[in-house]
Formats: structure tokens, C-alpha cells, sequence
């Protein structure tokens, strides 16, 4: 597989922090991959997710993507990134609809084209029934299929994912997880965080361990397993990031 993207020393530190929440972060993810940023709470895996699709900026290093060749800054693929954060990004008192088609707009989409994408993601996500029906009366599982709907209406080349099955129930988590398989197969590439780590082992095929702002560990995720002799994800993950509370 070619390389996508490539993270080149990247720190950040907010306004007043007393640490660095990453400190030097350097990894590549290549194309049709599906990549886990797997960390305890507070690693940095939410601010690297969003220094690598443009939400905010790094305090130094580097983010650079390659397509066809050619080298591009995150604000040259903007077009081509799809994000779905951990919080609902939903207007809850618009119906699914409405919000389909205020998010397709901010993408440039056409009408035509946003019902072009409503017919192919609505059914297998099990959102075509409840089109009509207002977000503040949507299960927990249902929210979280129409933020991913929001998410991969514009048709991106990667797609980022931030916990997309928190708080949500066994057939809901099965069908996004079946869901971005298929988006995978696709060729879209998928960079995920979540702490399900028995999720995490069925979807990713490679993975970063970040720990304290700083990469653990980096490798396909069956070379990592092999060369710890871990059993599961959740094992390898407790071996290289320890036991102790996490706030």
C-alpha cells in the first residue's frame, strides 16, 4: 500500500497547559488501511485525530497527505476528509433529513447528489424510515449512524472517527462496524480511536499506541501481538500502557 498520510514530529501544547499533550508524534498511514489510535484517557489521541484532519493546529511538526503522487497540505484535502466526532455534531431539533441536507450543502453538494448519497447510506445504516423524524427523538444508536452518515456524505478518501460506537448497543456497534468495513473495502481509509479494544482488534489492521502524548508502540497489528506474545488487543494494550487509573 502506498503512504497517505505522514505525522512528522508533531506537538501540541493549548493555551496554559502546563505539558505538552503530544510530544513528537511520528507515524504513517497508508492508503486502505484502517489505522487505530488506541490510548488510555487523556493520551492525545482526540487532539492527534484532529491536528491530522485540520480542526485545530499543531504547535510544531508536520501533517503532509500524498495523492496521485503529489504532495498535499491538510488544507488542500478538506474536500477529501470525512470526520465523525465523538460528540453528536446534530442539530436535534431538525429531522435527520434536514440535517443531511444542511451538512451535504456546507460540502457543495447538489441536491441531486445528496439524494444520490441518502439512497445508497440511508438503508444500510437503518436510518430510511426515520428520514422525517427529529433528532432529539433518536436512540442513542441511531444518532450515533446519522453522525457517520454526516460524516461520509461527500464521499471522503479518508475518514476519521472518534469513538464511533460509544455508549451505543450490540446491533448498532455491529452495524458500524460492518458498515466501515465496507467503506473500507471500498478504499476509503479509515483512521479510528475507541476504547473497545475487542472492536478495535476485529476492524484495525494497524495500529498506534499513544500513551502520555507519545507513541508506545507502532506496527500492523498482528506483528504487535506476535512480537509481545499478547493473546488480545486489550492484553497488548494493558502490558505497554500499565494498570494504573487514567483521568
Amino acid at each position: 500500500m502506498d503512504k497517505f498520510v505522514e505525522i512528522s514530529n508533531v506537538r501540541k501544547r493549548y493555551k496554559n497547559a502546563e505539558f505538552e499533550s503530544l510530544k513528537g508524534v511520528s507515524f504513517s498511514v497508508h492508503q486502505g488501511d484502517i489505522f487505530g489510535i488506541l490510548g488510555p484517557n487523556g493520551a492525545g489521541k482526540t487532539s492527534l485525530i484532529s491536528i491530522m484532519c485540520g480542526i485545530i493546529g499543531a504547535t510544531d511538526g508536520s501533517v503532509s497527505y500524498f495523492m496521485n503522487g503529489e504532495h498535499k497540505t491538510v488544507n488542500q484535502m478538506r474536500s477529501e476528509i470525512g470526520y465523525v466526532p465523538q460528540d453528536f455534531a446534530l442539530y436535534p431539533e431538525l429531522t435527520a433529513k434536514q440535517n443531511l441536507y444542511y451538512f451535504g450543502a456546507l460540502y457543495n453538494l447538489s441536491k441531486q447528489q445528496i439524494d444520490q448519497q441518502l439512497n445508497k447510506i440511508l438503508p444500510v445504516l437503518g436510518l430510511e424510515k426515520v428520514l422525517q423524524k427529529k433528532v432529539h427523538t433518536y436512540s442513542g444508536g441511531m444518532k450515533r449512524r446519522l453522525n457517520l452518515a454526516i460524516g461520509i456524505l461527500h464521499d471522503p478518501k479518508i475518514l476519521f472517527l472518534d469513538e464511533p460506537t460509544v455508549g451505543v448497543d450490540v446491533q448498532s456497534k455491529s452495524a458500524i462496524v460492518r458498515f466501515l468495513q465496507e467503506l473500507n473495502q471500498l478504499g476509503v481509509t479509515i483512521v479510528y480511536t475507541s476504547h473497545h479494544m475487542s472492536e478495535a482488534q476485529e476492524l484495525c489492521r494497524t495500529v498506534a499506541l499513544i500513551d502520555n502524548g507519545e507513541i508506545v508502540a507502532f506496527d500492523q497489528l498482528s506483528n504487535l501481538m506476535s512480537e509481545h506474545e499478547s493473546e488480545s488487543l486489550e492484553k497488548l494494550f494493558i502490558h505497554l500502557t500499565g494498570i494504573a487509573y487514567r483521568d
